[in-house]
């Protein structure tokens, strides 16, 4: 059907480049057939920086580069929530920032980012929780935290998406729904992933349900899988640094072809909630970390990235589910 909406493929660009320069993103990208990419890591002349740390001519060097390779950015990559909710020294090495200062600085800072690189998205975090902790015990703290990271998303036009995630405090589908309906404001979706939830030891089936949970408050999703070791069961705390089973979206365990059938039917809802919200459509953001992955990033090379997306296009073809990379009518244009 042609009034079908598409999926939009986009993915994190340091992911694919040896040495984080944005030539070396950006070409990947483009011969990749992509056209959105979301921003992270990037050496813009001076240095691996995380993109909340470029000076002006750097965020200037990166705005003509993406004209350059005919490139837009779907997301900004900040680690905005990847902090500690309480100054509480709970053996983690995670670090404090009293929120007043956060929401002062640090979420400005990432809006007048997004505006500069003329993207509607910011991916963030739900924060962490002292160690050995519930984290249901916190969600108070988080919505009211969140409203106000909402707020001032909303306030320039943005919109904040959270990310599902181990050791935070939205570390399941089901407390990130719970999260939304009680900040209950517009700027503020969540964002799905497969991968992060088979790392806490979670079956294809309660990934499924966790997914079902997400869809009223989903945004958009990433994208990457994980093979689970034999025997593994649930984990309440991961070692994100040991995390090496990572693998493309067709061969994983997080059941990749049920979400993409079920994300088929929905996409309709979904594509018309992120043009509410003035995006572009519903990204898919490659974040495969198939060479490896961290705390706060993960590698896979350009042929590593190459793989996983491949293998994603091969799901979403199972599925029928719609998607563009570039052809010969692009260039041509």
């Amino acid at each position: 059907l042609m009034n079908q909406p598409q999926i939009l493929l986009s993915g994190f660009a340091d992911e694919c480049a040896l040495d984080k320069t944005i030539d070396q993103q950006f070409s990947a990208f483009a011969a990749l057939g992509l056209k959105y990419l979301s921003i992270r890591f990037v050496d813009a002349g001076n240095g691996i920086k995380n993109v909340m740390n470029l000076e002006p001519d750097e965020v200037e060097l990166v705005r003509q580069k993406l004209q350059q390779y005919g490139l837009q950015i779907s997301s900004l990559g900040s680690p905005i929530g990847k902090v500690k909710l309480l100054d509480v020294d709970d053996g983690t090495s995670n670090v404090f920032r009293p929120f007043e200062e956060y929401l002062a600085d640090e979420v400005p800072r990432a809006c007048e980012l997004a505006k500069a690189f003329n993207c509607k998205l910011i991916r963030g975090f739900s924060f962490y929780h002292p160690q050995g902790t519930a984290p249901e015990d916190h969600i108070d703290v988080v919505v009211q935290r969140l409203k106000q990271i909402a707020d001032v998303c909303d306030s320039n036009g943005l919109t904040f998406g959270l990310e599902v995630e181990a050791n935070l405090i939205g570390q399941t589908g089901q407390i990130l729904a719970e999260i939304h309906k009680r900040v209950d404001h517009p700027a503020l979706l969540l964002i799905f992933d497969g991968g992060n939830l088979v790392t806490q030891g979670f079956t294809a089936d309660e990934i499924f349900e966790q997914w079902l949970a997400m869809k009223p408050g989903m945004g958009w999703l990433h994208v990457k899988d994980y093979r689970k070791p034999p025997g593994m069961k649930r984990v309440e705390h991961v070692d994100e640094e040991s995390l090496a089973h990572f693998v493309p979206a067709d061969v994983g365990d997080s059941g990749h072809d049920r979400i993409v059938e079920d994300l088929k039917s929905f996409l309709p809802e979904l594509h018309q909630r992120m043009l509410d919200r003035g995006v572009a459509g519903v990204f898919a953001d490659l974040e495969p970390h198939v060479r490896g992955g961290g705390q706060f990033g993960g590698f896979s090379g350009p042929d590593g990235f190459g793989v996983a997306l491949r293998a994603f296009c091969r799901v979403c073809d199972g599925a029928g589910l719609g998607f563009h990379r570039t052809d010969f009518d692009d260039i041509q244009g």
